[in-house]
């Protein structure tokens, strides 16, 4: 089942919703019913059938450290899961990504055509 845009966008307000480091913003991109999270050009999450699934850096687990590894998707590496109570949490999703960031490669360069 695809995420929809009203989850989407509820996400992506609560991110941007508090200042984040750098002064970056949240950004998607949408790949075959699902939603790619960026923050300052690098891949941190996803959404994924509803659910917001963020890559198991060290600083996630640690910020999260009751949170379950789910499969954004069959094949796929696994992910932590952020609760709704979590997403609800302005704060701790600022906190969280401005933890995340320092330890997320940086962004490829895409192929020049």
């Amino acid at each position: 089942m695809p995420s929809s845009e009203k989850f989407r966008d509820c996400v992506v307000a609560q991110f941007n919703g508090e200042l984040l480091e750098g002064g970056f913003r949240v950004t998607t991109r949408k790949m075959m019913g699902e939603y790619i999270l960026y923050a300052d050009g690098k891949i941190f999450g996803g959404i994924y059938d509803d659910r917001l699934l963020v890559k198991p850096v060290s600083a996630a687990k640690a910020m999260l450290p009751n949170a379950k590894l789910q499969l954004p998707y069959d094949g796929a590496k696994p992910m932590l899961r952020v609760t709704a109570e979590q997403i609800a949490d302005k704060g701790l999703l600022a906190r969280l990504l401005n933890a995340m960031l320092p330890e997320l490669p940086a962004a490829k360069a895409g192929k020049k055509k």
